[in-house]
């Protein structure tokens, strides 16, 4: 590994955005860390990828949502690495349920999951960063950070507190050194998007001003951007990557 090579580490890269962010950093010129929770071929998938575009790559364990799992987490970052630059927290899950029929485990493991988990590696990472002088958090959060979306009742909970999450970690770090922003992606076509709808792309795309649906591309150049030296005096702020979506509020799923 390069003497002076940056390294992100990037939660839930095993597949959809994550990977995205992963590869989109390894071809900025990041070594990465690959984290996953059970998709353990997904995260060599990711690996692999940004290992073709020159890059280190470790792949490490973890449900991030769990304490003691996020710190094992961190103690095999630092076995692999001497300084953390960039964390980026985009482990996720969610629910498709009615408010009246989400069960209570299924929304206790869409907090614990995508906000706790970001809450407990901020927590670890920012230990990292204050003993090196600095570092990036980026925290992936959604249009549900303030548009709410019908059936997805736990997601809109975590994503909205992961927006707040962001900024008072902005407030409280920042003397030490480290930017925390978040990035809102607006419909972002993957996996697990188009399963959503028969018709993913013509579904949504006409709703966006922008006219199309985004890509991975787009929420990784983004993440790029704010772990650059050009976004060193930004931070507290949640980036939309959505084309105008949340601007507009559109829903097209409502019953």
């Amino acid at each position: 590994m390069e003497s002076n090579a940056r390294t992100a580490l990037v939660t839930g890269a095993s597949k959809g955005i994550g990977r995205g962010i992963a590869v989109g950093l390894a071809d900025a010129g990041w070594d990465v860390i690959v984290n996953f929770n059970r998709d353990v071929d997904g995260a060599n998938e990711t690996a692999e990828r940004v290992r073709a575009l020159g890059r280190t790559c470790w792949v490490v364990q973890g449900d991030v949502g769990y304490g003691e799992q996020a710190r094992d987490l961190f103690v095999e970052v630092r076995k692999h690495v001497a300084r953390l630059d960039l964390l980026v927290n985009n482990a996720g899950v969610q629910t498709w349920a009615p408010l009246l029929e989400l069960q209570e485990e299924d929304f206790d493991r869409t907090i614990r999951t995508n906000l706790k988990g970001c809450f407990l590696c901020t927590q670890q990472a920012a230990m990292m960063m204050k003993g090196q002088g600095g570092g990036a958090i980026v925290n992936i959060g959604s249009g549900a950070n303030r548009t709410p979306f019908p059936n997805l009742v736990d997601y809109c909970a975590s994503k909205g507190g992961i927006e707040n999450l962001t900024k008072v970690s902005a407030v409280e770090l920042g003397p030490l050194g480290i930017r925390v922003n978040c990035v809102a992606p607006g419909a972002i076509e993957i996996e697990r998007t188009k399963l959503e709808s028969p018709d993913y792309a013509g579904t949504w795309g006409p709703l966006t001003p922008m006219r199309r649906v985004g890509q991975v591309s787009d929420v990784a150049a983004v993440v790029v951007f704010l772990a650059s030296e050009a976004a060193e005096f930004t931070t507290g702020q949640t980036i939309y990557v959505d084309g105008g979506l949340w601007t507009a509020g559109q829903w097209p799923y409502a019953d």
